[in-house]
């Protein structure tokens, strides 16, 4: 069977490129980058120049890239320190109802410690109200957390505009860069970002590695105790290899023109299966908007009258990969906390829609694959339940 894998806003598989890499490091480099002997000063070197590869695609400066496990790591770092070191300047914090886990739930923690949290609401489009923010922002407001894309929808949040608005105010403006970085322009300078999360896996790099962009200035303590890499603010010995790996999938996306050429890619799958579904006469309607304030390669389609978990099922079986809800809660029997925030809990998208994301290595005959299958099982499927 020819399996085609259309769940990359899950994880991405490694590039060649960065399989390449990494074999290499793990081969030949295997000092500790914090020994001052030849073996260590040889992977420090290594280290430091990713570093510097990576902090050039958003504009940073190389002391401003922390490496961490990843995403989750990285959210909770800039949500919980940023909480901790400035609770005597405020404990009021915003962000949005359909962020990723990895913020939500360091905010209900915090919540709980005794810090009010404001949660903008989120329209049909997958959009805030810039207004509802500034009114939101108070004198002892430290933190706006406010995700760039939206993992399930594929929202793209005004960011340089929530950063105007936050700038001048009191509070830092943090973003959850996962399901962005590697797919559109990341520029922390122009955004007036104070801290970043991101994570390799999602660009074709490796697992368990990401990094937290920390704009000059703030010096949060270190999240994990020990050791004092990462200028002592991360503690634990580097993956090197890793890290090098990181570098080669950052370049692969970000150098020439690869961001636009994968943006014009993945507008073609949108409307190929867009226009396939329509054609065919399958009843449907796409979550948020198809091209308009939306990351590239994400779409959520909701299938009228077809429970997305059978139709996942069923299309795993066919050999075709796609999602409900994030991979981070894809153990869990409630229906999408973004839908809901976005159409209400009563709405049948929250049980009937499924995600489609892309990949540099899908093609258009994947798509032209996935709405033929799709247009069979949803047939079937409803000349059943006639």
């Amino acid at each position: 069977m020819n399996r085609i894998y259309l769940d990359n806003s899950g994880t991405t598989p490694m590039a060649p490129e960065v399989v390449k890499t990494m074999t290499e490091m793990m081969t030949n480099v295997f000092g500790n980058a914090s020994a001052t002997n030849y073996y260590g000063r040889e992977a420090k070197n290594i280290l430091e120049t990713s570093r510097h590869t990576i902090a050039q695609t958003i504009n940073a400066e190389d002391k401003e890239i922390i490496f961490t496990s990843g995403g989750t790591e990285s959210d909770n770092t800039a949500i919980m320190q940023t909480a901790m070191f400035r609770k005597n300047e405020g404990k009021h914090i915003i962000s949005t109802k359909f962020e990723h886990e990895a913020v939500l739930r360091p905010l209900q923690r915090l919540e709980n410690e005794g810090f009010e949290v404001t949660y903008l609401n989120i329209d049909e489009n997958g959009q805030i109200d810039l207004d509802e923010l500034k009114k939101a922002i108070r004198p002892d407001t430290i933190l706006v957390t406010i995700m760039m894309i939206n993992n399930e929808v594929g929202s793209l949040l005004p960011i340089k505009e929530i950063g105007e608005i936050v700038k001048p105010t009191n509070a830092w403006f943090h973003t959850d860069a996962v399901q962005a970085y590697g797919s559109v322009p990341i520029d922390v300078k122009e955004m007036n970002i104070d801290l970043l999360s991101t994570s390799a896996h999602k660009l074709n790099g490796p697992k368990l590695l990401g990094f937290l962009y920390e704009r000059d200035g703030i010096d949060l303590p270190s999240f994990v105790q020990g050791g004092d890499q990462e200028l002592k603010r991360r503690a634990g010995t580097e993956n090197v290899p890793a890290i090098a790996g990181f570098a080669t999938a950052a370049k692969l996306h970000y150098e020439e023109n690869n961001l636009e050429e994968n943006t014009n890619k993945y507008a073609s799958f949108k409307h190929s299966l867009v226009d396939g579904l329509t054609k065919n006469g399958i009843e449907f309607e796409v979550n948020g908007q198809l091209d308009s304030q939306m990351a590239p390669q994400v779409i959520n389609i909701w299938f009228k009258g077809i429970k997305a978990d059978v139709l996942l099922t069923n299309l795993d079986l066919d050999g075709i990969v796609g999602a409900a809800g994030s991979a981070c809660t894809a153990g869990s029997l409630d229906p999408s906390h973004v839908l809901i925030s976005m159409y209400g809990k009563d709405s049948p998208r929250v049980w009937e829609s499924l995600r489609f994301s892309f990949g540099i290595e899908n093609t258009l005959d994947d798509i032209n694959q996935l709405v033929e299958t799709l247009t069979k099982i949803i047939t079937r499927l409803k000349n059943r339940n006639k």
